[in-house]
């Protein structure tokens, strides 16, 4: 995408949450500690904020709801999101991200779990994602990750036709990329 110390980005969905303390995720607002224009990035979570200020304190923390962004249409340069669109609900959820994405920045770069990997990344579970849902949720109780039945995972199609046509899905594998540029 090559962005300049001039372009401003849209973090939607970084994360507030003691990373990995009660949630069993091992959560790293990466984007943050990497970029090297942190103080172009305004980041939004649905937590208060108080520890990513404190971590990424050049960087914007705005609470609220990737659904409804509370941004200007075309505020951004770029709306840049890693591993959230799998955790807003189901379908027409999904379309909602994609379009609040697009409506504050027609340059997108999303990521998301490719549901085709054998091994579904946020329990570790081998196939368990595969199985009719009935059966899957089942086995997420048994393995002490219930949490996970709230996740909607996608395939390569299913993110490609949340985007408008000019956009590309790249599957890396364990991940799928989506980016409009």
């Amino acid at each position: 995408m090559a962005p300049t110390e001039a372009t401003t980005v849209l973090d939607i969905g970084v994360d507030d949450v003691a990373f990995g303390e009660d949630t069993g995720c091992r959560t790293l607002n990466f984007f943050e500690a990497l970029y090297p224009w942190p103080q172009q990035v305004t980041a939004l979570g649905l937590h208060e904020g108080a520890r990513f200020r404190e971590s990424y304190p050049q960087a914007r923390y705005v609470q609220g709801d990737a659904l409804a962004l509370p941004f200007e249409d075309d505020e951004f340069d770029i709306a840049f999101s890693n591993a959230v669109i799998e955790h807003v609900g189901g379908p027409a959820e999904q379309r909602r991200f994609v379009n609040e994405a697009l409506r504050v920045s027609r340059r997108a770069f999303v990521t998301t779990p490719n549901r085709w990997f054998p091994v579904e990344v946020h329990t570790r579970l081998p196939l368990v994602h595969w199985l009719p849902e009935a059966v899957a949720h089942r086995a997420y109780d048994l393995a002490r990750k219930p949490w996970a039945k709230e996740n909607h995972l996608l395939g390569p199609g299913e993110l490609r036709d949340l985007f408008p046509s000019e956009a590309r899905v790249v599957n890396l594998g364990l991940t799928l990329v989506a980016v409009l540029d």
